[in-house]
């Protein structure tokens, strides 16, 4: 059984984790814990947040986790840095990257120690 927060539902712009409405990117940390995703740490690298910084990956990944699911957009706009991607992958922690829609579906059913990245709009 997994111990990782439901998301409801997803639409453009918006997410409902365990009945709680966001209307902004979020993390949902290994402990459950939901976040507004750090844009702004990639926006001051790529000048985007469609691109995910190393200084993103780097606040969003929590020690030990052993997957990250990244919900890329309603139309698959986020996009991970090679830097972002060689840092994952030095740590063992698997990178699964699906639309949005379809990432939630991966995420209801995950029981690994995981991480969520979820990115909202296009």
């Amino acid at each position: 059984m997994t111990m990782n927060p439901t998301i409801n539902n997803t639409t453009f712009g918006s997410i409902e984790v365990d009945g709680t409405v966001y209307n902004h990117d979020i993390i949902i940390r290994s402990n459950g814990q939901v976040e507004k995703r750090k844009k702004k740490l990639s926006k001051a690298v790529y000048g985007t947040s469609h691109t995910v910084s190393l200084e993103e990956i780097e606040h969003t990944y929590d020690t030990g986790v052993q997957k990250i699911i990244i919900g890329n957009g309603q139309y698959g706009a986020l996009k991970l840095s090679d830097k972002a991607c060689e840092f994952l992958q030095s740590r063992n922690c698997e990178i699964l990257m699906k639309e949005t829609q379809e990432a939630v579906k991966f995420w209801n059913k995950e029981e690994s120690k995981s991480i969520g990245l979820f990115h909202l709009t296009c």
